[in-house]
Parts: C-alpha cells; sequence; structure tokens
C-alpha cells in the first residue's frame, strides 16, 4: 500500500471534488491510498482503521465459512465506500476486501473522524443514498441469476473481474458466485473462445473482442 503526499495527494483531493461529500474541511484528514492487485485493502475480521471512498479502481468482497471455504460474494467499484459498515456498527463481523486492479481510495480515519462523520448531516445523507442503491443492487444481481443466461452473466464477470484485458479468476470461484456447474460453466467458456471473445494464455484468459462481451453484459450492467 502506497500514501500519496504532498502535490499528488492534493491533486486527487482537487479532482475528484471529495469536499462536496462532507460538511466540515475533511481535506485536513483525508489519505489518499494506493492498493496494487490482489493487495488486501481490509483483512477479514479485522475491523478496519478507515472509511474509504473508492476513487479508481475494482475491488472484490470476500467471506469464509464455519467450514473454512471462502467464498467471493460481490464487488467494490469506483464511488463506492468501504468500510461504513464497521464505522455505522460498534460489533460488525468484517468482511475481507481485496483490490481486483490497482485501486485508489480516500481514506479518513475512524481515530479523529468517527464522531464527526455520525453528526455530519450531509456526509449521513449520502451514506444513505449509497446504502439504499446498494441494496437495490444486491437485489437485482439475485434477480439477474434467475433471469439472464449464464451467457450474458459470464460476460459481465469477466468485465467486472478481468485486468488490462486478462481475465484470471479460477472457475470454482466463477461456479460458486454464479451458482452454476462446472461443466455448464466451462461449455460457455469454450463458446466464448471459439467465437473469438476470449483467448487462453496458460492459465489466464485474454479479452479480444471487449465489445461482444459488452453487448451480452449490457443489460445486467445497465440495471
Amino acid at each position: 500500500m502506497k500514501i500519496y503526499k504532498n502535490e499528488k495527494k492534493q491533486r486527487y483531493i482537487k479532482d475528484h471534488s471529495i469536499n462536496q461529500l462532507f460538511s466540515f474541511p475533511i481535506e485536513e484528514f483525508v489519505e489518499v491510498h494506493e492498493y496494487d492487485r490482489d493487495e488486501w485493502i481490509i483483512q477479514e475480521g479485522k475491523r478496519p482503521l478507515y472509511l474509504f471512498y473508492v476513487i479508481e479502481g475494482k475491488a472484490k468482497i470476500y467471506v469464509t465459512h464455519q467450514n473454512g471455504k471462502v467464498s467471493l460474494i460481490n464487488f467494490i467499484n469506483a464511488n463506492d465506500y468501504i468500510g461504513e459498515m464497521e464505522l455505522l456498527n460498534d460489533v460488525y463481523y468484517t468482511k475481507g476486501i481485496q483490490a481486483s486492479t490497482q485501486t485508489i481510495c480516500f481514506a479518513i480515519p475512524f481515530h479523529s473522524c468517527r464522531v464527526t462523520l455520525l453528526e455530519d448531516v450531509v456526509f449521513l445523507r449520502e451514506l444513505t443514498k449509497f446504502l439504499s442503491m446498494k441494496a437495490t443492487n444486491m437485489a437485482a444481481k439475485y434477480s439477474q441469476s434467475l433471469s439472464f443466461p449464464l451467457e450474458n452473466r459470464l460476460a459481465e464477470f469477466i468485465l467486472q473481474t478481468s485486468d488490462g484485458g486478462v481475465y484470471k479468476e479460477k472457475h470454482v470461484t466463477v461456479c460458486e458466485f454464479l451458482g452454476v456447474s462446472y461443466r455448464h460453466l466451462m461449455h460457455v467458456v469454450s463458446q466464448f473462445s471459439k467465437k473469438g471473445y476470449i483467448q487462453k494464455e496458460g492459465r489466464y484468459y485474454r479479452i479480444k473482442q471487449q465489445s461482444s462481451l459488452y453487448e451480452l453484459a449490457e443489460m445486467l450492467l445497465n440495471k
């Protein structure tokens, strides 16, 4: 993890207008953090020290079950918060948050801002909108799993998880997240390869026709 300083920090604060999300001078406290692909932003079970607001990049949310199995449960994108549940709840089981691309976040320290954040009407209004949209999107994702063929959902998944045009997710993780059999998944992956949408390179796949994947995923991405 890198922490931006001086001019680089000020440039991000200016370019992304973070001040409009708060009624107090947040620039006095905010840090700008950069995480590499596969780096943990939050370790599962460890309460974060910051409230994060994602500026650039993507991340994945994982949870470990009692039997030790680890499941991918959702994604985080630009303009999403990380750590909002830990801010609002003194007791909350923290999920693991892992960057899936280079990810840059505003990081607001709890130790100096927690009380002020919880009393800031402007911030709480924005957070309420975010939580409402988050709940709506989760419900929509469940509905999509029942309404759309695997071709559409896999195309969206590939676009969501790829980094620099390379798709690296393990097939068993994809099967579990999309709720399909391994055989069904591999059939669709094979079809994508035959149509030239993706091309296998070692253990990974390179996206060759992003526009074709987007056409399949468009209805889901716009929901």
